[in-house]
């Protein structure tokens, strides 16, 4: 009887390991950085439609008018979840770094950081990097509704 051999898994090296940490660290920064922006974007919207809130405008522009508002306050909250912090308290999805080290005493401490933790953190990071583009993405279909309806608004205060 033959036996086919089964191929070894590559090794990970030291250096992948370091890179995907620092590409996993620098995705979640950018996804912070992306719903700040845009976070100012609505707020610099809301204001403007707060400013003309009490102008003679038709109801129905007043009526669109207000549920871009609703949207554009919609959009806000999502931009605000991906910037709250992910400690693990709610998702339980870190389980190594800061979070778990504030709750370890001084030979615990010491035992985890002497163990190579990289790839439990590279998931840990990668989960919450993809839950905070998620929620962009949400965030920017959303504005992106806001916006036709302030379009729509727009057409109908002109005509």
């Amino acid at each position: 009887m033959t036996t086919t051999p089964t191929p070894e898994a590559p090794q990970v090296t030291d250096q992948a390991l370091d890179h995907a940490c620092t590409t996993v660290a620098a995705e979640i920064a950018r996804s912070d950085s992306k719903a700040s922006l845009l976070l100012a974007f609505c707020g610099a919207a809301l204001a403007g439609l707060v400013s003309i809130a009490d102008k003679d405008l038709p109801l129905i522009s007043k009526a669109i008018g207000a549920a871009a508002a609703a949207t554009l306050v919609a959009a806000a909250v999502l931009l605000l979840l991906v910037v709250r912090p992910d400690v693990g308290g709610r998702s339980r999805v870190v389980r190594e770094g800061f979070p778990v080290w504030a709750r370890l005493d001084d030979d615990t401490l010491r035992a985890s950081l002497s163990e190579d933790t990289r790839l439990a953190r590279i998931k840990a990071l990668s989960t919450i990097a993809v839950g905070k583009y998620e929620r962009l993405a949400r965030a920017v279909d959303v504005i992106l509704a806001a916006l036709a309806l302030l379009t729509v608004a727009a057409i109908g205060a002109l005509a």
